[in-house]
């Protein structure tokens, strides 16, 4: 009965610690994934508009073409909607 119960211990003891290491792993994935969602907020990109459509696109996807932004090469063609 002596072995049975120190083992019982024993195994109680591992699944305890087990426990508190997988719940501290959680905590600090959860912090970094808090940090890199922070960052990626933080780095947003900048909307323009079309001088031509009006519609709005992210700055890396416009062109530039006298002083104005366009959302394709054929309305820089075009020019100014009249």
């Amino acid at each position: 009965m002596g072995k049975f119960l120190l083992w019982a211990i024993i195994i109680l003891a591992v699944l305890f610690v087990s426990r508190i290491l997988s719940h501290q792993k959680a905590q600090a994935r959860r912090a970094a994934d808090r940090r890199q969602n922070a960052a990626s907020r933080d780095a947003a990109e900048s909307m323009v508009r079309c001088a031509h459509c009006q519609i709005y696109l992210p700055r890396s996807e416009a062109y530039m073409s006298q002083g104005k932004t366009w959302c394709c090469a054929e309305h820089a063609k075009l020019g100014l909607k009249q």
